[in-house]
């Protein structure tokens, strides 16, 4: 399991927020990944490491070929990280709303 902290600054970077958007389409080499982008394959490839050591990203071996892929499984730490915020905020906004609702019907009442 990768932590947070590993995939939240993979996700930091606009770039490779960019490349997985591209993955989520399906595999592709460094090349194809690199098309879109005004950058050198090195540059590129420094990126992908990034998202690789994250977990987001996976390498295949295809003869000569080293297509890219997604790894869906590794935003599950995100997904737990949000819910248990996500929780405490609607718990808040369920709050809010019986106190706006109180408010209201006691400016109702002549």
């Amino acid at each position: 399991m990768h932590s947070l902290d590993t995939i939240f600054h993979a996700l930091s970077d606009p770039t490779r927020r960019a490349i997985l958007a591209r993955l989520a389409e399906g595999e592709a080499t460094v090349d194809q990944i690199r098309e879109p982008f005004s950058m050198s394959q090195p540059s590129i490839s420094r990126h992908l490491k990034v998202l690789e050591r994250a977990g987001l990203i996976s390498t295949r071996v295809d003869g000569t070929s080293r297509p890219r892929r997604i790894e869906p499984a590794a935003l599950t730490p995100i997904e737990d990280w949000l819910d248990r915020y996500r929780m405490i905020w609607q718990e808040n906004y369920t709050r809010l709303d019986d106190v706006l609702n109180d408010l209201k019907q006691e400016d109702d009442t002549p």
